[in-house]
């Protein structure tokens, strides 16, 4: 399997991440012309290195890729003009200080609000849970516990979103208590994108957890997209190569 990182600083990070997961999976960093000179990894230069990170993807010169240190709106952007969509979903993989995985979605800021996305997540991530051997259980989070009705709109809202989306996906409405969902349900779908964005954060960054990559599950390619905050990407770039010899085996 031959996995594409990109690199658009922090040189290092990614050099890392070649050093540590390079033994298990042919990694090829996608960086400006000069930029990984001071470390012997496979590279493709480019003025523009999310243009040919993303056009090799497509054009299947590699099974899958990783953001890593390129700029999230020129990637992105460009990964949703080459697959022919309008927006993009995603999935993270993360894992507690307490070593329990499971997935969270949605965890862009832009995603996630209505109940139809909501929907959509929690169909596509219990696939994805399956395949990695976590609980096929999905709970909709919401802003509150069922006593809380009545305190503001915002958050009646919220549990009315969170009872329907969880009717209609076969999945449980866990009111606000992610602390007790993540023991039993293989994913999350929290109450909008902006707290799923600081679950994630709080999580990753504070809380001693970890983050292994949110794959975009709404294209046909293998794209894991990343945190520039992240001391590496060796869990994104496992990730995505798990995710490509599954889909070709």
């Amino acid at each position: 399997m031959i996995v594409g990182i990109g690199v658009g600083g922090e040189e290092e990070k990614v050099a890392r991440t070649v050093e540590r997961a390079g033994s298990q999976v042919r990694i090829v960093c996608y960086c400006r012309p000069g930029a990984m000179d001071a470390y012997p990894v496979e590279r493709r230069e480019s003025e523009c290195p999310w243009e040919a990170l993303i056009a090799d993807l497509v054009a299947g010169q590699i099974d899958a890729a990783v953001r890593g240190t390129l700029p999230a709106n020129e990637t992105l952007r460009c990964l949703k003009k080459a697959c022919g969509v309008d927006h993009l979903e995603r999935i993270a993989l993360l894992e507690t200080a307490g070593g329990v995985r499971f997935l969270l979605a949605p965890v862009g800021v832009d995603e996630g609000w209505t109940v139809q996305e909501k929907i959509a997540l929690i169909e596509k991530g219990r696939a994805i849970a399956t395949s990695f051997g976590l609980s096929e259980r999905v709970a909709v989070l919401s802003g509150g516990r069922f006593g809380d009705l009545g305190r503001h709109r915002a958050v009646d809202r919220s549990m009315a979103d969170a009872e329907l989306a969880a009717r209609l996906g076969n999945a449980e409405h866990r009111e606000i208590l992610i602390e007790d969902a993540v023991k039993e349900c293989g994913m999350v779908i929290a109450p909008d994108g902006i707290s799923g964005n600081l679950i994630f954060r709080t999580l990753t960054f504070l809380g001693e957890g970890a983050g292994h990559g949110a794959p975009v599950v709404n294209i046909d390619r293998i794209f894991v997209d990343t945190s520039r905050a992240s001391p590496d990407y060796t869990g994104a770039v496992l990730l995505a190569a798990s995710m490509a010899k599954k889909k070709n085996p």
